[in-house]
């Protein structure tokens, strides 16, 4: 009977319930003595009790059993998944990865908790700030056992392969082009449909947010009404065989046994949900006169820290859009940050590199350390003529992007085996246009 169903809306007071079971939500009061249908009331808190109302994030589930019954918690084999910085010496240069490779299945099955590699990162959960750079790599689905997250928020970008996602909210179909955001503590699965990756944004001690608007107004970017939201859905199941639930607590994971599926939510209602948006609904703002805008006008959502327009976490994109600038070189500019870069690619052909950064593959480029067009992108953009052109069709790059300094792994600079040794030569070409003598 279920069809995949979604409400819109980001950071939304929602209400949802099975149409299997009306009236399952509980009238005027979340905490009934008895609650319809013999359930249990348990609230998911994503933020201290007494926030102020604007960032208070919380929600009501109703369940068949509460989720306290589970047998105790025993260390489980984390593979590549670390939060460990110092195991290897930093690398300020600019670092740039082949796409990462997907085991085959039959002869390694690999779902996505298994997944699960650590490309960088920085801070730790107990102190509650940082981030986290994973890939995932997976070819099986995951049956009878779920995930949740007790360190932060999973920003999801699947670069291949369509992920089914149930959760405790309800059921997400997450396609590349799409993202979701699994936040702290919610329990979910990842249903796969044969060779599948894509990049995660960990972040510690805040929660994603919409960017603020400033000069641009009140519409732009990426709108409220483009999130979606699942709806409730619930499955009564025993497993008597067990059913495991992995929860990744300070960095480690754990496992523990239970004899039913966590998806036994028959309603709920609140402001903390899982949500997925479509990237291709991004409304973009760009310089229409002339000079190349900061690339801070891609942001999608934004991890804040306590000061002022600085992030924990960005994520920005760089979708199709028209380049109309006059007199102006239209590639991204040469730059030094004092942010770290995370770059990624879904699709396509960046415009800066067209070759060399591959779809699956990605790139970092450190705090202060410098990066820009490639010799043969700065050629062909300072000969262009200049008329309106269709910039990044059939592409779409995205930007990981931190006020903290991230180390990179022993996975991601040797295990890996995918780290392009040959990356700074593709500035090497660069020659000296001066001439003292020519304004």
């Amino acid at each position: 009977w279920f069809i995949l169903q979604y409400m819109s809306g980001f950071g939304n007071e929602h209400v949802s319930e099975d149409p299997r079971c009306p009236g399952a939500l509980p009238e005027g009061q979340n905490n009934p003595q008895v609650c319809p249908y013999g359930l249990y009331a348990e609230q998911l808190s994503g933020s201290a009790f007494t926030c102020p109302r604007a960032t208070n994030k919380r929600s009501w589930l109703y369940r068949i059993l509460p989720s306290v019954c589970h047998k105790p918690f025993k260390p489980l084999e984390e593979g590549h998944l670390t939060h460990d910085w110092d195991e290897i010496e930093p690398d300020p240069n600019q670092l740039r990865w082949k796409p990462f490779e997907i085991p085959k299945a039959p002869q390694n099955k690999m779902d996505f908790v298994s997944g699960l590699h650590t490309l960088c990162g920085a801070g730790e959960p107990r102190g509650r700030n940082g981030i986290a750079v994973h890939i995932f790599v997976c070819n099986t689905s995951m049956i009878d056992r779920c995930l949740y997250n007790s360190d932060g928020d999973f920003l999801i970008v699947p670069q291949q392969g369509k992920l089914l996602i149930t959760t405790e909210f309800g059921k997400m179909l997450v396609e590349p082009n799409e993202i979701c955001v699994i936040q702290q503590g919610m329990r979910f699965s990842v249903e796969v449909f044969g060779e599948t990756r894509g990049y995660i944004l960990e972040v510690y001690g805040a929660h994603f947010e919409l960017p603020d608007l400033g000069p641009i107004g009140a519409n732009g970017l990426a709108n409220p009404r483009d999130f979606l939201v699942p709806v409730a859905w619930y499955e009564d199941r025993q497993v008597p065989g067990g059913y495991t639930v992995i929860s990744k607590y300070q960095g480690k994971l754990f496992a523990a046994q239970q004899d039913y599926s966590p998806y036994n939510v028959v309603a709920w209602h609140g402001n903390y949900t899982p949500y997925k948006y479509h990237l291709e609904k991004f409304m973009v703002i760009n310089a229409v006169a002339f000079d190349h805008a900061d690339p801070s006008i891609f942001t999608v959502l934004t991890a804040k820290t306590t000061r002022a327009g600085v992030a924990l976490a960005d994520f920005v994109i760089f979708p199709p859009r028209w380049g109309v600038a006059n007199n102006t070189f239209r590639p991204p500019y040469y730059h030094r940050n004092c942010m770290s870069e995370f770059m990624g690619l879904i699709k396509g052909h960046y415009e800066a590199k067209e070759e060399g950064f591959q779809p699956g593959g990605g790139s970092l480029h450190s705090m202060m350390t410098p990066h820009g067009p490639d010799a043969d992108c700065f050629e062909k953009a300072s000969k262009a003529k200049l008329e309106p052109e269709r910039v990044a069709d059939g592409t779409m790059a995205f930007m990981f992007e931190s006020s903290l300094s991230l180390a990179v792994t022993k996975w991601g600079l040797q295990t890996s085996n995918r780290l392009d040794k040959n990356y700074y030569k593709c500035w090497e070409p660069l020659k000296s246009h001066f001439n003292p003598k020519c304004k």
